[in-house]
């Protein structure tokens, strides 16, 4: 590198050093493309994927396409039928006689589990509760427990032909005869029970999850405001656990929409339909051994006809998700 001579003011002569020379450029190593770098990514999520296309999408997209054809379920659907599944599901009594059972199970877990739920989660919430932790376990027991057999214990408990049930209720002389708890008129409120009674720890944990996002302070600015336990519950936790509220009732909604395997395992949708879901009227159509020839198809548009309609019911909650989510981050 050699320097430059320029003659500055007054004549003088100035060195100049030149401009450093930039080292020459090493070439870029070219990154392997997305695919590449994340190669085992994929090949471990090869198989759920596999499964979910398996065991989920490819039924709901089958159950569009035979719910069009008149189909028993064995060889090929040629039968084309058109929209006459469909017509015959939306014009038989049966079915919205189900769809209402399906619908009153939701209700009676949105009205009576969530808010039991509520207060239970802000009792085993509080520090000052001893053993708060084995109350929440067995709270939780149930969820874990499988359906199928809930169902199973509960029908041989309620026998009345010697279940426990009614043997206590007459020994300690609360009734003089036996309880007929699934009767035809009394079968419908005792599974919707045992089903608040199977699903109460999934929502409890969902509230107690969500009285954790409350903080402190507002607590303890409360407490120095002088408001009292409800006044704290109706003007603290209230409206800072609404929007996880929302979500949560969308949750229980879903789930208390399909309690198949409870009301197959307890009365297997009887007596005389009493207790009869959208599921098992589904299931009465595609699989029973009684009918003649299995209607498959019919029973294709039954389940499209339920999932539209619960889809609609679930986006008609979306503007109050939205609401509430808006209300809580401002």
């Amino acid at each position: 590198m050699t320097s430059t001579s320029t003659v500055g003011p007054g004549g003088t002569t100035e060195q100049v050093a030149p401009p450093p020379q930039r080292p020459p450029a090493t070439p870029r190593r070219r990154r392997p493309g997305t695919l590449r770098r994340h190669a085992w990514q994929y090949v471990f999520l090869a198989p759920m994927l596999l499964l979910f296309v398996a065991f989920t999408l490819w039924p709901m997209v089958a159950s569009w396409w035979y719910s069009f054809f008149d189909w028993d379920g064995v060889g090929p659907a040629t039968e084309w039928v058109g929209f006459a599944n469909f017509t015959e599901v939306l014009t038989s009594g049966r079915f919205w006689h189900a769809f209402r059972n399906s619908f009153l199970f939701s209700l009676v877990a949105i009205c009576v589990e969530m808010p039991l739920a509520l207060l239970v989660a802000i009792l085993l919430n509080s520090r000052r509760l001893r053993g708060r932790n084995l109350y929440r376990l067995l709270l939780f027991l149930p969820v874990v427990t499988t359906t199928a057999v809930v169902g199973i214990v509960f029908a041989v408990l309620l026998d009345p032909a010697g279940g426990f049930i009614n043997e206590l209720l007459r020994s300690t002389g609360l009734v003089d005869s036996p309880v007929t708890f699934l009767s035809e008129s009394s079968a419908l409120p005792t599974v919707m029970a045992i089903d608040v009674w199977k699903g109460f720890g999934i929502t409890l944990v969902y509230w107690l999850a969500a009285l954790q996002t409350v903080p402190k302070d507002l607590y303890e600015a409360s407490k120095v405001d002088g408001a009292n336990g409800p006044q704290t519950l109706r003007h603290v936790t209230i409206p800072v656990i609404a929007p996880i509220g929302v979500v949560i009732l969308l949750l229980t909604f879903q789930r208390s929409m399909n309690p198949f395997d409870l009301v197959q395992a307890m009365t297997q949708a009887g007596p005389n339909y009493a207790t009869d879901v959208v599921a098992t009227y589904i299931y009465r159509y595609a699989f029973n051994p009684e009918l003649n020839a299995p209607r498959y198809g019919f029973a294709c548009a039954a389940g499209v006809v339920f999932g539209v309609i619960t889809l609609v019911m679930t986006a008609l909650q979306g503007p109050l998700l939205r609401r509430q989510y808006l209300k809580g981050s401002r």
